[in-house]
């Protein structure tokens, strides 16, 4: 009989939380039946795998990215849009550092189908309207952002920039208006 209370909801939702405190690598089923007073076997009808948790956990953290992307979009176009997508995606990860990395977890091909990664491209792909790519050039620039805004927030929550006196803000600013400039001068004629 399960432990009452012990849903795999509860545990994914225990384990995102556990991520945030400790770092996403350090999840496990045991630190999470530590948390709960409850032994690893306890939660195995749950979660079949520390693998399967932390897949839980991805999922859960491309969901809430998702929605906070998509509320911040709403009524935006243009650069507007791309500031909103950027900040939104980085406010996350300054939250959630370790929802962060989840959502960075390579999912097997069901589980990728069942997450929100196509939202997070879908999203992509409206930005990007606004600047008028032709194909294979919003390819591109969905693989772009992504890449800049997963690289640059992870750099920072790694302390890659503390060697500097130039404002981490003043860079973001920076960064994100040249991605703007760039996409407004490969619009298609």
């Amino acid at each position: 009989m399960a432990r009452a209370g012990l849903t795999t909801e509860r545990l994914i939702q225990a384990g995102a939380e556990l991520a945030d405190e400790v770092g996403f690598d350090q999840v496990t089923i045991s630190a999470l039946a530590r948390r709960f007073g409850v032994t690893v076997a306890s939660l195995y009808s749950h979660v079949k795998s520390s693998h399967d948790l932390k897949t839980g956990i991805a999922l859960l953290a491309l969901e809430e990215l998702a929605d906070r992307a998509a509320h911040a979009l709403a009524g935006r176009a243009g650069r507007d849009a791309l500031v909103a997508f950027a900040d939104a995606y980085r406010d996350y990860a300054r939250r959630h550092p370790g929802r962060f990395a989840a959502a960075g977890f390579r999912l097997d091909p069901e589980a990728a189908a069942r997450s929100a990664g196509a939202r997070h491209a879908q999203m992509t792909r409206a930005i990007l309207r606004g600047y008028d790519l032709a194909e294979p050039d919003q390819t591109h620039a969905v693989r772009m952002l992504g890449s800049v805004f997963h690289g640059y927030v992870s750099l920072e929550m790694n302390g890659g920039f503390s060697h500097t006196a130039v404002d981490t803000e003043e860079s973001w600013a920076w960064i994100v208006d040249s991605l703007d400039a760039m996409l407004r001068n490969r619009a298609t004629p």
